[in-house]
């Protein structure tokens, strides 16, 4: 079983120590990238739960997913499923980035053929989390097609009605949520949907500040979330860290909860070969 807490507490705040960015009056919890991690999604949302009554004083809390909710995890499905459910309790607002890997799946079921860059990109293990037989390594159209209407078959309307209405940007306060990080140098409104989902170091070793401290999932360094002036990077590779994690932000507050997989061990920076590290990075955003 996963263990969860809070692992670390940073208060924000200006330079000149004044109060910190603030939430517009919200209590935020920001989840990063799932990947099919239904196990440690599970075990963060009990954190969560138990978290929040402590403090949200007749607020109802916002839950932000930063995208990347399928693929190379073994629980796709089930992960899709439990965000459906929490949308239908009243007593929380949730709210759905898309993910690069939920564009790169919306793309195969378009056009399998434009789209078969997702199967080597952690697409395998979401068909294999539908009972999807996956195509053939040198798949030609007809057995490319096949797995794609497989899917649609088994696919319940729910999740597809759920990928279809995931957003590209969350504003609260003086914070922004998106999946992958913005473009240096362009407003907030002007930012295109393949940065939103599919940016890195342009973004990542950019010093900023932005018009809102950002807040994304996407691009991952180890098992610990990075917490900067400018930006909150959430995604600590779950699927292969066997670390899922979240930000707390309530007031000029910023805390850092996870979940752990006991199993997993220490995370080991070696342990992805070379030759994984293009899958690493995940399919290209909109390859439509």
């Amino acid at each position: 079983m996963a263990r969860s807490g809070i692992d670390k507490i940073r208060p924000a705040s200006t330079a000149d120590g004044g109060p910190g960015p603030g939430t517009a009056g919200e209590l935020v919890f920001a989840i990063g990238d799932i990947h099919g991690r239904y196990d440690l999604l599970k075990a963060l949302l009990l954190t969560i739960t138990q978290d929040y009554p402590t403090r949200a004083d007749g607020r109802r809390p916002m839950l932000i997913f930063c995208g990347d909710y399928i693929d190379r995890g073994p629980q796709s499905a089930a992960v899709l499923e439990a965000l459906i459910w929490l949308q239908r309790h009243a007593h929380l607002q949730v709210r759905l980035l898309k993910g690069n890997h939920e564009q790169a799946l919306l793309t195969f079921l378009d056009d399998p053929d434009a789209g078969r860059g997702w199967l080597e990109f952690g697409g395998l293990a979401t068909l294999a989390a539908y009972g999807v037989e996956a195509p053939r390594p040198d798949a030609g159209i007809v057995d490319l097609f096949r797995a794609r209407d497989d899917l649609l078959a088994r696919l319940p309307a729910s999740h597809l009605r759920l990928l279809d209405s995931l957003e590209l940007m969350v504003v609260v306060g003086d914070y922004a949520f998106v999946h992958a990080g913005i473009r240096p140098g362009k407003p907030l409104a002007a930012q295109e949907t393949r940065d939103l989902l599919g940016i890195r170091e342009a973004f990542t070793d950019a010093p900023g500040p932005y018009e809102k401290i950002i807040v994304h999932g996407h691009s991952w360094r180890g098992d610990t979330a990075e917490v900067l002036g400018h930006r909150v990077g959430l995604d600590t590779g779950a699927y292969a860290t066997g670390v899922l994690s979240a930000v707390r932000l309530d007031g000029p507050e910023v805390v850092i909860l996870t979940a752990r997989d006991p199993q997993a061990g220490p995370w080991n920076p070696w342990a992805i070969p070379p030759s994984d590290q293009a899958a690493r990075q995940g399919p290209p955003p909109g390859s439509k």
